[in-house]
């Protein structure tokens, strides 16, 4: 047997036993692992688990009488588990809980009116942008000329109120150092203590600020044209890639077809025609 011949024969069988191992591991990754994504997980449940605060208008809360969710996020997520053909299921969260229940795998998805934040994204992926806003103030009528600065707002005898956990609570403590926060337990509760006196203004969306004062005939939403700050909403989950990238698509093609649009102008019509 000539030298080159041997040499062939010593190429070919390493070749076998290359493509031998490597088939070996990749059969082993995949048989260790149930799914290959959590989007193979919720098509294989049958099931879409919702995370919601239930405390946000126009984007998720509950109706009066029946106690139901409702909201522009509700309608959506509807729509969401209708394109993958599963049920919805609803899961209850807080703000000052969403990340660690989106640690602890409680959802996968959450869909809330929820503001892209760095600190948020180092725990998840959002989805792309939903809409786009500012924030801006919230007070009494007669108190609208008055707080159209954040130095005007940030005074000893001001009383700024905000729920915990979110951007609102950030955005206070950090513009409002010398003013007088009040942290309250929720958001539903908010507008109603502003009315009543127990509170001067509150820094928020200018979605939630613009249907609040249509529900609250006593609040003027302030600085409509100007406001303080920048932000997008977006979507929250897990750090899964084929699902993000699902999620992405599906909005991409509901912003396209206007339904993300129509979904927002409903919901504000409703609200503010009670």
């Amino acid at each position: 047997m000539n030298h080159n011949f041997k040499h062939l024969i010593r190429l070919f069988f390493i070749g076998i036993l290359f493509c031998s191992c490597s088939t070996q591991k990749i059969v082993h990754v995949d048989n260790k692992l149930p799914f290959n994504s959590l989007l193979d997980k919720i098509v294989s449940d049958g099931v879409l688990r919702v995370g919601t605060t239930g405390d946000y208008k126009p984007f998720s809360y509950r109706k009066k009488e029946s106690r139901a969710l409702q909201g522009m996020d509700i309608t959506m997520a509807n729509d969401l588990a209708n394109s993958l053909d599963v049920k919805v299921k609803f899961v209850r969260t807080s703000w000052p809980a969403l990340i660690d229940d989106l640690q602890d795998n409680k959802f996968d998805i959450a869909m809330s009116g929820i503001s892209i934040r760095l600190n948020r994204q180092k725990f998840g992926f959002y989805s792309i942008p939903i809409i786009e806003g500012g924030k801006i103030p919230i007070c009494r009528d007669n108190d609208a000329e008055r707080f159209k600065s954040l130095d005007s707002i940030n005074q000893k005898d001001v009383r700024v109120i905000f729920n915990p956990g979110g951007t609102n609570e950030e955005f206070a403590r950090s513009n409002f150092p010398n003013a007088t926060l009040i942290e309250n337990e929720d958001n539903i509760s908010i507008f109603r203590r502003i009315v009543e006196k127990e509170a001067d203004v509150m820094v928020t969306d200018q979605i939630e600020a613009l249907i609040q004062e249509k529900i609250h005939l006593e609040l003027e939403a302030v600085n409509l044209e100007k406001p303080f700050a920048f932000f997008e909403k977006a979507y929250l989950m897990p750090r899964d890639v084929a699902w993000k990238s699902y999620v992405d698509q599906w909005l991409n093609l509901r912003k396209k077809q206007g339904v993300i649009d129509a979904v927002i102008q409903e919901e504000i019509k409703e609200l503010t025609s009670q």
